[in-house]
């Protein structure tokens, strides 16, 4: 027996439960914000020139209303306020139709607005004026599938929409006037900008009266870059290059409302140049697809595939300039952060015993035996010995801005010193302001042993001799100096030793000065750092994995290339000494570095 072949009929959708279906639309918008901006919107595609968000409290209750100057909502052919269409046409809004018929500038066209004050408040108050100048109002209530439209009793007709939304919900209640401020001043950017449309918050619990001016950027904007036309439109594009911050971001926009904070949100545009954090501004793309619930997604179809590919041109250009940009600031950071060392090892050198660290032009010393003024890392004069020898050049005539103001800080050079027993060394008081400025009127000064044993020379003095104990041992000495009711302190380690080392330094690095440092990728080599002598040059690895993880921070970047100074001068200056006194000499070095860098 032959089976009968079974037959499929198809057939069209439709929706099962209309009310639960208007349920989900109403509450499918998940920013209270949005809802708010979308009801400006609705202001601005009815023409109106000014629009006022009022927050306040009507008999106790939280309420948020929007007042314009528009055309209100469009009449019916009784020239009434058309509030049942509005209320009986969901998902079919009457923009469709005006755009059909060539109506430009027009933000909705899903019909769903006004059901999107459920994220909002409980109820929503809509009065719009006939044409004979009364004054008819629309209640709907959240949860509740009804709706009142009754004439309003007013002795004054006005024209325009008013839309109060109360009570408030509470998590709403804390979007005051400034919140509402800065957000309708990005999202309505250019949509404010294109209508001149006059938009001002009324914050009447803070007491505060704001003007929604469109959002302005800071960076310096980009001229010169590629157009961006598809076959669905052009893209208006207004991009600016900032300063580097991960909050730089990109926005999207639809015809001057903006779709999406940052571009990154689109997996399609999760890459360079839009997560470099060097470039803000728009990309207004007025042919994109919206998801309809929401506004805030873009479906993937046809259209912005065409966006993505038109996109590609001014994407590589961005990219080649953030490039440019990038590879500047390197060199403005590499710039800062060689200062920064370069600082930190002369106060360093300048707190360390001058008999071993006798190099790099720290303490320098000249041919004919006279004593130089080496300038700190603060740019003050300091004496090469503590002791001059009467010679000095004749001083020019200081600027305003140059004299000392009261004094501030003191500290001795040497701050630490090794003195043979039975030796004399000399000790000098640097005094300054706050501004680090050397400090010479008006002072007084009390040199004191505080540990140890040896004596001082002139402790009244600005610079003192002091003469070792016979014993080996460490010595403390002490400094204040006075200046009027002010008093500062600083204090001194000396080593008295029975032996002193003799200086070892490394062929002509002594009179080369501090060294730079330039970069050299070899991210599959070990070595970290090289000293390349006829240069006077430390050549560092930006490959090797211990940068790329300092490199994440700036001040472990500083701390990262400081050591490596360290590294290589006490290598380059110790020539000769076995591993673990170097390693003591690094760990010395880095010490009293690392406590200057800024």
């Amino acid at each position: 027996m032959k089976r009968e072949k079974r037959t499929y009929n198809g057939g069209k959708l439709r929706i099962g439960d209309s009310w639960n279906a208007i349920t989900i639309i109403a509450l499918s918008q998940n920013n209270p914000l949005k809802a708010i901006a979308e009801f400006v919107e609705n202001s601005i595609d009815a023409h109106a020139r000014n629009v006022t968000i009022i927050r306040g409290r009507e008999k106790g209750a939280p309420y948020l209303r929007i007042v314009d100057d528009g055309e209100g909502i469009p009449l019916d052919g009784e020239g009434v306020p058309n509030f049942k269409y509005v209320a009986t046409h969901i998902c079919d809004s009457i923009k469709q139709q005006l755009k059909r018929e060539g109506a430009l500038n027009l933000q909705g066209e899903f019909g769903i607005g006004l059901l999107s004050f459920w994220t909002v408040g409980e109820e929503l108050r809509l009065v719009s004026g006939s044409i004979d100048g009364k004054r008819y109002e629309m209640v709907m209530t959240k949860g509740s599938p009804g709706y009142r439209i009754s004439r309003q009793r007013s002795l004054l007709s006005s024209e325009g929409t008013e839309l109060t939304v109360s009570p408030l919900l509470s998590g709403v209640r804390n979007l005051n006037g400034e919140k509402i401020q800065r957000y309708l001043a990005s999202e309505l950017r250019d949509r404010i900008r294109r209508s001149g449309v006059r938009i001002k918050v009324v914050d009447r619990t803070a007491r505060k009266e704001i003007l929604v001016e469109p959002r302005e950027f800071s960076g310096r904007l980009l001229h010169q870059l590629p157009d961006t036309i598809s076959p669905a439109g052009e893209i208006y594009h207004e991009i600016y290059l900032n300063e580097l911050n991960t909050e730089n971001r990109v926005g999207l926009y639809r015809s001057g409302t903006r779709v999406i904070p940052c571009i990154t949100e689109l997996e399609r545009f999760n890459l360079e140049p839009w997560t470099s954090g060097w470039l803000e501004g728009i990309l207004d793309v007025p042919f994109l697809n919206l998801t309809p619930g929401t506004r805030t997604g873009i479906i993937q179809d046809e259209r912005f595939s065409d966006f993505a590919a038109a996109i590609r041109p001014l994407e590589e250009k961005l990219v080649e300039i953030v490039a440019e940009q990038r590879r500047a600031e390197e060199e403005r950071a590499s710039r800062k952060i060689l200062k920064s060392v370069q600082n930190a090892l002369k106060e360093a050198i300048l707190s360390l015993p001058q008999e071993e660290y006798d190099w790099f032009d720290i303490h320098d010393r000249n041919r004919s035996g006279k004593h130089s003024v080496e300038r700190g890392a603060e740019g003050d004069a300091v004496e090469g010995n503590a002791i001059p020898d009467g010679t000095r050049e004749v001083p020019r005539q200081k600027e305003f801005f140059e004299f000392a103001g009261p004094l501030f800080s003191v500290r001795i050079f040497p701050a630490s010193a090794v003195i043979a027993v039975g030796k004399n060394k000399g000790f000098r008081a640097i005094p300054r302001d706050k501004s680090r400025r050397l400090v010479e009127e008006g002072l007084t000064f009390d040199w004191r042993i505080e540990e140890g044993g040896g004596t001082l020379e002139n402790p009244s003095d600005e610079i003192v001799t002091f003469t070792a104990p016979g014993e080996p041992g460490l010595v403390k000495l002490s400094l204040t100096v006075t200046q009027d009711k002010t008093a500062v302190t600083a204090k001194a380690l000396v080593t008295v030793s029975d032996s002193i080392l003799p200086k070892q330094l490394g062929g002509d690095a002594a009179a080369k000065g501090l060294p730079g440092y330039t970069f050299r990728r070899a991210p599959g080599e070990l070595w970290r750092s090289r000293y390349e002598e006829k240069q006077n040059l430390i050549v560092i690895n930006n490959g090797h994995r211990d940068f790329v993880y300092a490199s994440k921070s700036r001040a472990r970047k500083l701390r990262y290339i400081c050591r490596l100074f360290a590294k290589e001068l006490v290598y380059r200056n110790f020539p000769g000494m076995p591993a673990d006194q170097l390693l003591e000499r690094m760990i010395e070095l880095s010490l009293y570095t690392e406590e200057h860098l800024k």
